[in-house]
């Protein structure tokens, strides 16, 4: 029987997920033109078809914007974390610009033996997660918590926030309020990390501000020293274990340790003659490449930037970028973009355009005393399907250097 009273907006996975577990509903789709039913007999109309009137639930796509049309008309709008709330456990929050999705999979690596299972926005929408296990991490981006007014985490971690959807939230004050916002429904006894910028916004729970790595180990008195994980890599695994510390009282470093990182980010190579790349192709916005940067200070840097950068400002990246011992390979959509901005700060750059031609360019120059990193600040859409599409490309190019 169709559940008539609900309606999806974007045919996604995160809506397809909640009709499959509530029975078919009726979604409203931009890249729809006529009216059809699908195979599990949800019927999928035009946009411009919406009738708020016929709904008491009006469930969006994460991803749609405030401006949208459809947003603007309902009535009865309810967020996928909101609409679950009643049946959510005990939930673990993860947000920030950069490394959430890597602190939720450490998080759920660390609360394996607990029952722990995560999902959100790393992946598993919550219509498809079980109410039986004890404790849901979930990754949370300013998209899903936007359009929250009931959800709340138990435990929340942000990691630090930088410029990104901006034009999604219609300005930065916008996007930080909106990352912000699960402070203001939390309660005493629950607890939220945070950085020390934020530390003052109002909220019952208990507040663990941190400026940095040595802020978070000092805390929970971690060694760090004793953790695989450097870079930005050591933050996520610092805001783990305190998660783990806040909840169990433990501190386990042969089980973090243990933790493998996801392939695209600061993923090394080597090629036949032994040389060093580094495939960062997930960095795909200002703060991830700073943060592949940041890790790799100590050696001479041929690095591959380049692809759709949505119209950010560079400059952000271009400060510091001069204060590295680099040489800019320029590729994708905002190539020539690039290339000015390095004349500007007097940095090296080859005009490359395609990947295969900055691979190329860097085979002729890279030794064992530098290294070669694809780490792009930008998306990979104008060129590729995917950031790991881009990635694997970079990885076959070079290990197929001579």
């Amino acid at each position: 029987m169709k559940n008539q009273s609900i309606a999806c907006f974007g045919y996604a996975k995160t809506t397809r997920a909640i009709a499959k577990k509530l029975g078919p509903c009726t979604f409203f789709d931009d890249k729809t033109t006529e009216t059809y039913i699908d195979e599990e007999g949800n019927t999928i109309r035009p946009s411009g078809e919406f009738d708020t009137t016929l709904f008491t639930h009006e469930i969006p796509s994460p991803g749609f914007p405030p401006s949208h049309p459809l947003i603007q008309h309902a009535t009865h709008l309810i967020s996928e974390y909101d609409f679950f709330a009643p049946q959510t456990p005990f939930s673990i929050w993860i947000s920030g610009t950069n490394g959430k999705t890597t602190t939720t999979q450490m998080v759920e690596h660390l609360l394996a033996d607990k029952g722990a299972i995560s999902g959100g926005n790393i992946g598993t929408p919550l219509a498809e997660m079980s109410a039986d296990a004890p404790i849901w991490i979930l990754e949370t981006s300013s998209f899903s918590m936007h359009y929250n007014t009931i959800a709340s985490p138990n435990i929340y971690a942000l990691l630090p926030i930088t410029p990104d959807h901006v034009s999604w939230h219609g300005s930065m004050e916008e996007y930080i309020a909106a990352k912000l916002k699960p402070l203001s429904t939390m309660k005493e006894g629950e607890a939220v990390i945070l950085p020390k910028a934020y530390a003052h916004t109002p909220t019952k729970a208990f507040v663990i501000p941190y400026e940095d790595e040595n802020d978070l180990a000092e805390y929970f008195g971690i060694d760090a020293s004793r953790i695989k994980f450097k870079g930005a890599f050591l933050m996520d695994a610092l805001i783990a274990m305190g998660i783990d510390k806040i909840l169990y009282d433990r501190i386990d470093y042969d089980r973090i340790n243990a933790f493998i990182l996801d392939p695209h980010r600061q993923e090394e190579v080597r090629d036949s003659r032994g040389r060093v790349w580094i495939n960062d192709s997930k960095a795909t916005n200002i703060d991830a490449t700073l943060a592949a940067l940041r890790t790799y200070a100590d050696h001479k840097i041929h690095l591959i930037l380049g692809g759709d950068d949505k119209g950010v400002e560079l400059e952000e990246l271009f400060t510091p970028l001069k204060n590295y011992n680099v040489n800019v390979y320029a590729i994708g959509s905002n190539a020539n973009r690039l290339m000015s901005l390095c004349e500007r700060y007097d940095i090296p750059c080859l005009l490359c355009e395609t990947l295969s031609v900055a691979v190329a360019e860097i085979d002729k120059r890279l030794d064992d005393k530098s290294i070669a990193m694809l780490s792009p600040a930008a998306a990979s859409l104008d060129q590729f399907t995917s950031y790991a599409e881009r990635g694997n490309l970079f990885k076959e190019l070079a290990k197929a250097t001579k």
